[in-house]
């Protein structure tokens, strides 16, 4: 009966550690990061949206481009944009 109780609350435990897992995989970027994604967004025309940080990958959510569409915009370590999709 022990062990059951032991196991069960074992299961349980990892399975809240793998639920809150997901939320921690974005953050904000620093600074620093900041300037340099607003710098390359603006070599290719675009302003504004959310930036965020999702392992190693700068994703900007919402750019608004010179073509007057919004997309959302992926940027590698070095700051190359790497996936431009348009929003629909």
């Amino acid at each position: 009966m022990q062990r059951l109780v032991l196991t069960r609350g074992v299961l349980i435990c990892g399975a809240l550690l793998l639920t809150a897992a997901p939320a921690f995989a974005d953050r904000a970027p620093t600074d620093a990061e900041r300037a340099k994604v607003v710098a390359a967004m603006e070599a290719e025309g675009c302003t504004d949206g959310f930036i965020k940080v999702d392992d190693g990958i700068f994703e900007v959510d919402n750019a608004k481009c010179r073509d007057g569409r919004i997309y959302d915009l992926k940027f590698d370590p070095a700051f190359k944009l790497i996936d431009k999709d348009m929003e629909h």
